[in-house]
């Protein structure tokens, strides 16, 4: 076949990116077009994001990309975060700026939802981990507060399906991100009726739930005359970035079966799970706490949300604001030289979620539960890379017993695949071989979903093989597991019924 490019615009919570992906029928070569930062907006004691500029940059990325790649361009595709959600009004006016899921309105919203429907009839109905974050909650809050916007709503469209609007002006609720709502029943595939009713939602605003590799449509007339890319077409990946992220796993499996890998989607979040052939929703999963999100292919990502590199990411932002502007690898080579396994945190403690200064709230966990206390900017970040391996290896046992199969392989797709540090400590934490990357997951797995959407592509399977010909990984195999099971029970200790 003679080459074709596919667009993935890849949003993610601290920045945004337009990648190329050239496909010649047997590899996939990537380029970077434009970049550009992302992140919350304060407005009036409320945080949001800020809708318009990131338009402008995905306008700014494709007309980069059409006087890159011209022609070649075949299909365009969002993904983005999840939960968080624009409402539309009549005639499809946008009502308001988006919120941010850190927004302080769902805090201590659970004892007032669960008092309307409890936790174990919502668990039962969406097979969901609970977290304040989730759309449900927004919504609640929406609601709790008589929001006219709210009120005045006609259509709900996640983050990925507004962008899809805007792109096409056509509509829909893609499962993948649909289903991180808590409003998603993960058997049928639709809109919780239940749960719409018993929290008094407008059960009107929620669009047909769409699969991941359909396409939407062509551009918006408007659009094109700005950006061109005449012939191109829109198509929905999996748009929430974890179900990408792991479409790019370069494993052998197939969906259907049950596989003996597991994955880490590693940035500011690590979201580690299972590509299941079913949901699994179970006493021990509520328990657990665990997840079933909607994956592609009829898959269900049973999946852990781990607060992943956000700690390391708000200690660099405070030490920035004081003088002392460290790269990453200046964080990894610092981290390196203090005592190892010294101290833990629990990543997923509330305390960690939105602090005024993470360093300083870090050592004051460790005060508190009687630790020695990491004095130096280096062994700040040496505990949280420890604590997230050491949650690794809590999420890998717990999967394992899940899913009543031997876990013999981690793969780390993303971001966090550059901190050969944590990777190396994931391997010996949970004393399972780790194959880390592709870097670049998410996007690589936008693009794939388009490929296999046009035809270039028959199958997921031959779409990771694909990826397994195009990207290198780096393995790592347990050196030192003897010392993190020594140290355990610490951390163990601290981080009970979590």
């Amino acid at each position: 076949m003679s080459n074709k490019t596919y667009l993935a615009v890849d949003l993610g919570a601290s920045s945004g990116r337009v990648l190329g992906g050239r496909f010649d029928g047997s590899k996939l070569e990537l380029e970077e077009v434009h970049r550009f930062e992302n992140g919350p907006i304060a407005m009036a004691g409320h945080l949001h994001w800020d809708l318009l500029q990131l338009w402008r940059n995905i306008k700014d990325g494709l007309i980069a990309s059409s006087t890159k790649f011209g022609k070649e361009i075949d299909s365009i595709g969002v993904d983005t975060w999840g939960v968080d959600f624009a409402l539309l009004g009549r005639n499809d006016e946008l009502l308001g700026n988006p919120y941010h899921y850190r927004d302080p309105r769902t805090q201590g919203i659970f004892d007032r939802a669960f008092s309307k429907v409890s936790r174990e009839e919502i668990f039962a109905e969406t097979g969901l981990q609970f977290m304040e974050i989730n759309t449900l909650y927004q919504l609640i809050a929406m609601r709790e507060a008589n929001s006219s916007i709210l009120n005045a709503a006609e259509s709900f469209l996640l983050m990925p399906d507004l962008f899809h609007w805007l792109l096409t002006g056509e509509k829909g609720n893609e499962l993948t991100n649909a289903s991180t709502t808590q409003l998603l029943n993960p058997i049928t595939k639709q809109w919780s009726q239940k749960l719409i009713d018993g929290f008094d939602l407008p059960g009107h605003i929620f669009g047909e739930v769409v699969d991941p590799g359909t396409v939407v449509g062509p551009l918006r007339t408007t659009v094109l005359e700005q950006v061109g890319l005449e012939g191109t077409k829109v198509v929905r990946p999996g748009t929430h970035d974890t179900a990408s992220a792991v479409v790019a796993v370069p494993a052998k499996s197939s969906p259907g079966e049950m596989p003996n890998w597991c994955y880490i989607s590693s940035g500011t979040w690590s979201l580690m799970g299972v590509e299941s052939p079913r949901p699994i929703i179970s006493d021990q999963c509520a328990q657990f706490n665990y997840t079933n999100e909607g994956g592609v292919y009829g898959t269900t990502r049973l999946l852990k949300n781990i607060a992943g590199l956000w700690l390391v990411q708000e200690c660099r932002r405070i030490w920035k604001q004081r003088g002392n502007e460290y790269g990453y690898s200046d964080l990894v080579r610092m981290s390196q030289e203090a005592t190892a396994l010294a101290s833990f945190v629990n990543p997923d403690h509330p305390e960690f979620a939105a602090p005024q200064d993470m360093p300083a709230q870090i050592r004051q966990f460790c005060e508190s539960t009687g630790q020695i206390v990491p004095q130096t900017d280096g062994a700040v970040v040496r505990c949280v890379l420890e604590s997230l391996a050491m949650r690794y290896r809590v999420v890998h046992r717990r999967l394992q017993d899940l899913t009543g199969t031997k876990i013999e392989t981690i793969h780390i797709v993303g971001g966090g695949t550059q901190n050969q540090l944590l990777c190396q400590m994931a391997a010996d934490a949970c004393n399972c071989e780790v194959v880390a990357g592709p870097v670049e997951a998410t996007a690589i797995g936008n693009l794939m979903l388009q490929a296999v959407a046009s035809g270039d592509i028959g199958s997921l399977a031959e779409g990771r093989e694909v990826i397994r010909n195009s990207f290198p990984v780096t393995t790592y195999e347990p050196k030192t597991p003897t010392m993190w099971d020594d140290a355990f029970p610490r951390f163990e200790k601290l981080t009970e019924g979590t």
